[in-house]
């Protein structure tokens, strides 16, 4: 007796004869390992798993996986995944993308792959510096960075990838970390089974243009003060006694230590799935050293898809205005 189950896939299988060229030490090799062990056990077929990425280190990923791939341009990775996945829905589309090449001249194409909900797993590698180009400050790079163009420090705001996110009504938005295995593997295969705009910020530690600049959020002796692991439906608690915890004072969040009139009743309570992202927004924006930063699912809500709302939209539609009808119709088309 025939079965259709598909025998799952190892990361061997979805490893490609290319050598894999980074930086030794780069935080980009822990990604594309727990990716591949991600994908391994999704029982998607590869011939329908596409990565498509722009310009810088990140944009070198499609080719160490055995899937199909494409190399695009300077920011267009989340306009040639919209394509591709409108014309052809059965394939599960991967974005690959770096924070310069996102946040620059992609702003505008990552912005509204996210607000029309095209079904895409949009992957942001956040070292905060332009590495591919020598170490250039990025958008996302925080005041006061030294870099090759800011020597004496940066003095403009940093764009924060999941703000941007959140804003632009995205229905999966979460960060982790690339040395954070098991996490990332967790938030990946979430982001995977996700139906929707998927987008997924990975802190990744540049050795060596930006060396160091997340280890607040990875060195083991500090980093349960100034992280927060987010839990659908738990309290925002955190410090290695789990004593310290978020709460609001009015509109504006502040740090309280429980005891002494500090009840857990007092601290908020993390809801990924609220129709409204207010406190997803909210959580994106804390920084340190005042407050910890969060990892984890902010936002995970469904809402139609791109393609479903287009397939209604041409199902409701006027017959005689469909592009087959126009083409074939009385009226001429003249291209100048």
């Amino acid at each position: 007796m025939s079965t259709n189950v598909l025998p799952l896939l190892t990361p061997s299988d979805l490893t490609s004869d290319r050598e894999v060229r980074w930086c030794p030490g780069c935080g980009d090799f822990s990604i594309l390992s727990q990716l591949k062990k991600v994908l391994a056990v999704l029982g998607v077929p590869r011939e329908n798993l596409v990565f498509i990425s722009g310009l810088g280190c990140a944009g070198r990923l499609p080719y160490y996986l055995s899937t199909y791939g494409f190399h695009g341009s300077y920011g267009r990775a989340p306009a040639l995944a919209t394509g591709l996945k409108l014309a052809n829905p059965d394939l599960q589309v991967w974005v690959v993308t770096g924070d310069g090449d996102a946040l620059s001249a992609g702003a505008g194409h990552l912005i509204h792959a996210l607000r029309r909900n095209v079904d895409l797993k949009i992957l942001l590698f956040n070292n905060e510096v332009f590495g591919l180009t020598k170490g250039q400050t990025s958008p996302t790079a925080r005041a006061g960075t030294c870099t090759k163009s800011t020597p004496e420090g940066s003095v403009e705001a940093s764009l924060r990838p999941l703000s941007i996110a959140l804003a632009a009504e995205a229905t999966f938005v979460a960060r982790t970390i690339d040395v954070d295995v098991n996490h990332m593997s967790e938030v990946l295969e979430k982001a995977a089974a996700h139906r929707g705009s998927a987008f997924v910020e990975i802190y990744q530690n540049c050795k060596i243009f930006n060396d160091g600049v997340f280890d607040y959020a990875t060195d083991a002796t500090i980093k349960a003060d100034t992280v927060i692991y987010l839990e659908h439906g738990r309290p925002l608690l955190f410090g290695k006694d789990r004593n310290q915890g978020l709460r609001l004072n009015g509109f504006e969040p502040e740090v309280v230590t429980l005891g002494h009139g500090i009840r857990i009743d007092d601290v908020l309570i993390h809801d990924e799935k609220a129709s409204e992202p207010t406190l997803a927004f909210l959580l994106s924006r804390l920084i340190g050293p005042q407050f910890p930063e969060c990892l984890g699912v902010f936002r995970s809500v469904q809402r139609p898809t791109h393609a479903e709302l287009l397939d209604e939209s041409f199902r409701l539609g006027d017959p005689a205005r469909k592009l087959e009808s126009l083409l074939a119709g009385d009226e001429s088309w003249v291209v100048a």
